[in-house]
């Protein structure tokens, strides 16, 4: 489990899409075997979270829809079998926020679900800085017309922060929100931050390069 998520890790901040692919299968293929195993699921959802992360990344938007819409399925079975772990519910609700980015239409079959998996695990886990760094990125992609928005967004990875202040997906998105807001000295300070506490980071150091500094 670790040593996958590291690898998980290293590809997604490396962006280096055919690794991530070889991932998700070798999580597909445990996942087929370990049917009723919820960790086995989670492995391929969180997966198909990092894929879907890459591929929005780099604007392909179809790629980014079909891997999150993958990774729902196995979430949803981790999530049936195992209820009461917070991190099973994030996950869920982080693949459908990813959801949300490849259409307008997505907002309204799994803005729901986004918002719902993302407060029960805060809910559980109300220290985790990662669940609201979920919230947050639910919020942003969210239209404020369905309950999401920047503020609310802002406000969540503010917390993230708070709660973790070494967490460079905090500060990342902190950082974008802000700038989508239109506070770019704020959010070139986030993104520093960002890309110090993960220089390998190839979309920080994107999203640094096209904020204006202070």
């Amino acid at each position: 489990m670790a040593a996958m998520d590291t690898a998980l890790e290293r590809a997604r901040d490396t962006q280096d899409r055919p690794a991530l692919d070889g991932l998700v299968n070798q999580a597909a293929a445990e996942a087929q075997k370990k049917s009723a195993d919820a960790q086995a699921q989670y492995r391929l959802a969180l997966a198909s979270s990092y894929s879907a992360e890459v591929a929005i990344e780099v604007g392909d938007r179809p790629r980014a829809r079909a891997a999150a819409e993958s990774g729902i399925q196995a979430a949803e079975k981790a999530v049936a079998i195992d209820p009461r772990t917070a991190e099973l519910h994030r996950v869920l609700g982080t693949l459908c926020a990813q959801s949300i980015t490849s259409s307008p239409l997505s907002a309204l079959k799994y803005g729901r679900c986004a918002q719902d998996e993302i407060n029960k695990a805060i809910e559980m886990d109300p220290k985790s800085a990662l669940n609201y760094v979920g919230r947050g990125v639910g919020n942003y992609y969210l239209p404020a017309a369905l309950g999401g928005g920047m503020d609310l967004a802002i406000k969540d990875l503010q917390k993230a922060v708070a709660l973790d202040a070494r967490l460079a997906e905090a500060h990342l998105w902190l950082g974008i929100a802000l700038r989508k807001a239109g506070h770019n000295s704020e959010a070139h300070l986030e993104l520093q931050k960002a890309v110090d506490l993960a220089p390998a980071r190839v979309w920080a150091k994107q999203q640094l390069a096209k904020t204006p500094a202070p």
